[in-house]
């Protein structure tokens, strides 16, 4: 029974991850900002749609577990702006903390199972791992782009940032990094991203 008391405590901690605000707005009638535990939604069910892109064969079990659970640090140390490379400073030792924590809430075994997978994520070295980084780094584009460059316009965002905080889309998926800077270019030409 302290097993499922575990569970169900981390479980409900994990609700918290839909207070945390990202600065991309979903793509409705009334584009709100999208939280985080939408977005871990989002991107595990790209993983399963764009499966046939990853470089080399994954596990796609793997890399969905890695996307649900890739921002659940969030709840502790927050979301940061991809872009803002200033409020990036210090958020992988509060992300760290967060991990130690959050997943340190379960039974053992099944805590050290998501921090290590969680910790293949951050590290993006594994085919795994790479692929979901891809995902991670294209949803938020693909809603940007989507909305006309909300995020992009609101955050001065300009061409050169976007290709080089992309890039690692490649890593992953060469024809979804091909797909980005197809998207890239047409939201500079829109005028959605400064040169």
């Amino acid at each position: 029974m302290d097993r499922l008391e575990k569970q169900i405590a981390l479980l409900i901690e994990l609700d918290q991850l839909k207070s945390v605000l990202r600065r991309t707005r979903i793509k409705s009638a009334d584009g709100r900002l999208e939280n985080s535990g939408e977005h871990s939604w989002h991107v595990a069910l790209m993983a399963v749609l764009m499966q046939e892109h990853a470089n080399a064969p994954v596990d796609i079990t793997r890399v969905m577990k890695m996307l649900l659970i890739h921002d659940v640090v969030e709840i502790d140390a927050g979301d940061t702006f991809v872009y803002d490379t200033a409020a990036s400073k210090g958020q992988e030792e509060k992300e760290q903390k967060a991990a130690q924590r959050l997943f340190g809430m379960l039974p053992t075994e099944q805590g050290d199972e998501l921090l290590a997978l969680w910790n293949e994520f951050e590290a993006a070295q594994t085919g795994d791992a790479k692929y979901a980084k891809a995902l991670d780094r294209l949803i938020p584009m693909l809603l940007n782009y989507h909305n006309n460059g909300q995020s992009w316009i609101e955050n001065n965002v300009t061409r050169d940032q976007a290709l080089t905080i992309n890039k690692r889309i490649e890593f992953g998926s060469v024809t979804l990094w091909d797909k980005a800077k197809e998207l890239i270019e047409e939201a500079t030409e829109k005028g959605w991203l400064k040169l």
